[in-house]
């Protein structure tokens, strides 16, 4: 059991990896899930404030995703269009990778700025406005991919140490 635990557990590791950049999935808590899936088996001793630290830090980075894209948008003077494009514009960088690995870069600013001028007359504001949403939607995304990549390293280390355990039959 420990080691199907341990399987499944690694792949909640890697849906929540993936979950930092698709935005219909919550990458921290799934990671998370990976993390307390490894702390059942039998093999790895219960801590309760490893799990409920990292709880709480996945939590607080899946609420704070949703308030910095608002926050860049509105500093910049962005709407809720803007940040509609940038999500846009993350999925169709996902789903036709037509510039490759900059394509998650360039197609979410592409999409901000063309939801900021289909609201916006102003070209300049448009721009200015798709600029912050962009930013903001960055940063959430690399904050979402550090803790999920910690996740995984801290997942890695724990089965390692105690892999004797877990693969003893």
């Amino acid at each position: 059991m420990d080691i199907v635990l341990l399987v499944v557990g690694f792949v909640f590791m890697v849906v929540g990896i993936l979950g930092s950049f698709l935005p219909v999935l919550p990458g921290p808590p799934l990671s998370w899930v990976g993390l307390l899936l490894l702390y059942l088996t039998k093999a790895v001793p219960d801590n309760w404030w490893i799990l409920g630290g990292t709880l709480i830090l996945a939590l607080g980075i899946t609420v704070m995703d949703y308030v910095i894209p608002a926050a860049g948008t509105k500093k910049f003077g962005g709407s809720k269009a803007g940040m509609w494009g940038s999500i846009i514009g993350l999925l169709v960088a996902i789903f036709f990778p037509v510039f490759g690995p900059f394509g998650i870069i360039i197609w979410p600013f592409v999409g901000a700025l063309v939801g900021e001028l289909m609201n916006k007359a102003d070209q300049k504001t448009a721009m200015k406005a798709a600029f912050g949403s962009f930013i903001g939607f960055l940063t959430g995304t690399f904050l979402k991919f550090v803790i999920t990549a910690a996740y995984l390293v801290f997942f890695i280390i724990v089965a390692v140490k105690h892999s004797g355990s877990i693969f003893s039959f």
